[in-house]
């Protein structure tokens, strides 16, 4: 497939309605910012939250053999010991002499600083953990990590979660929290950032049946971002290669999506083994074992993960989403998100700002919000407003006009057709709420017309 950006959007494209709008800002903007550190906006923690929120209600919710869990950020230090990441969580550096950059090995082919030219140090392993101190006292017996990963959170508290459950093999744990890696070449907006959030689904299986239920979860995973508006043709699977396995891992595919700068890795799938069981096992000197209540034996579960940023989700969903339309002299910018994941799910606009329309606007309003994210908006035209709405991805927007103090109607707007259909304010959220359901858009309900936007091309 051809290294090209998805539909019409640059990374610069992006950036810059994502700030306009109130998506995403630079973290601390007002001091200068801090590199690759990101603040979600008004929009931006609403799209963020529908996207964890479809997550969950697919891996945990709507399914019988996944429960939650939320562990702790800061974790014992013998954690990261038995993990591996003290050992091997590290990159080779080297330092400009020069300058002091330093720089992955990879970064400087030439035994030369890539920013000044200045010679090179010997490389040295740096480890990509935030290191801090628990306690008044900062000495070598207080030193803990913020955690790279929260997948080891789910590991130690394997036992307590089948205690408490009982459940049965094949289940999983399922977690969505921070982690945090001292990364040294970050970029690309949000798609590698120092802080992030996960989505990880430990799922603990036979050790017999795990081939199987590793293909079942890479069809699963690649199908929900299909089903969340992410065109096929971006998506592409990926097999590692042995050399670049991870040290616990038996088999690993990427879900890569074709980012404004290339394919690149959206979420990868992941046969861990029995690894991370055994090694805090022998590190605690606590069993984490599982009873099969068939054969009467204690196994070691093999464990497949599925393991997702929810900050590369989000930019994935925004690239994919992004399109422009030639709009008379100007350019039309939506954003084709998929309903479900729509910061804003409504938009109340009444045609003018005269008192009787307002006060009906926002007897409807206050009604539809009780349902959803609506926003309220009578400021400029309403072809102005119909373009603000369009461009933040707000699938439909309500309009009152004079007409409607009279017939109790209102107009209903559909963003990616530019369809309106004039219907009953009685009908309006049960009409909505259908449409925001996936259910075909603009079937008349009783008292109703259709008709489509005008456009000139």
């Amino acid at each position: 497939m051809a290294e090209q950006a998805p539909s019409k959007v640059t990374m610069e494209k992006l950036v810059s309605l994502c700030q306009r709008r109130g998506f995403i800002f630079p973290s601390s903007e007002i001091y200068g910012g801090l590199s690759s550190l990101w603040d979600y906006g008004p929009l931006g923690v609403e799209l963020k939250q529908n996207v964890k929120q479809a997550w969950w209600r697919a891996i945990v919710q709507e399914r019988d053999d996944v429960v939650g869990l939320d562990a702790s950020i800061m974790m014992h230090p013998q954690t990261w010991v038995a993990s591996g990441h003290l050992q091997q969580f590290a990159d080779p550096l080297v330092e400009c002499k020069r300058c002091h950059l330093r720089w992955r090995t990879d970064e400087a082919t030439d035994n030369s600083c890539p920013s000044c030219g200045g010679e090179l140090t010997e490389p040295h392993l740096f480890n990509l953990m935030f290191k801090t101190f628990m306690g008044p006292v900062e000495e070598e017996a207080s030193v803990i990590y913020l955690r790279p990963e929260t997948a080891q959170g789910i590991f130690v508290n394997f036992q307590n979660v089948l205690n408490t459950t009982r459940k049965r093999l094949p289940f999983g744990i399922a977690q969505i929290g921070k982690a945090f890696r001292n990364e040294i070449t970050t970029g690309n907006f949000i798609f590698r950032s120092r802080e992030f959030e996960q989505m990880e689904l430990e799922y603990f299986v036979k050790p017999e049946t795990a081939d199987e239920w590793f293909d079942y979860w890479v069809e699963e995973r690649r199908k929900w971002y299909v089903s969340l508006g992410i065109k096929e043709n971006n998506l592409r699977l990926r097999e590692h290669t042995k050399e670049e396995l991870a040290h616990y891992a038996r088999k690993c595919y990427d879900i890569d999506y074709l980012f404004p700068m290339g394919w690149a890795e959206l979420e990868g799938i992941a046969n861990r083994g029995d690894f991370d069981l055994r090694q805090h096992a022998q590190h605690s000197g606590k069993s984490l074992t599982y009873l099969d209540e068939e054969t009467k034996e204690h196994i070691v579960p093999y464990i497949i993960e599925p393991s997702a940023g929810v900050d590369r989700s989000v930019l994935a969903f925004l690239c994919d989403a992004y399109d422009e339309e030639p709009d008379k002299e100007e350019i039309r910018v939506l954003l084709h998100l998929h309903p479900t994941l729509a910061p804003i799910k409504v938009a109340v606009l009444p045609l003018s700002k005269r008192e009787n329309l307002v006060q009906l606007a926002k007897e409807i309003y206050a009604d539809l919000r009780r349902s959803w994210m609506v926003q309220y908006d009578d400021t400029q035209s309403i072809g102005r407003r119909y373009r603000r709405q369009d461009e933040i991805g707000t699938p439909f927007c309500v309009t009152i006009d004079f007409q409607s103090l009279e017939d109790n109607q209102v107009t209903l707007r559909e963003r990616d057709t530019m369809n309106q259909i004039r219907l009953p304010i009685a009908e309006l959220k049960k009409t909505l709420a259908a449409k925001l359901a996936g259910e075909p858009l603009f079937v008349l309900p009783p008292g109703g017309q259709i008709w489509k936007e005008e456009r000139k091309e």
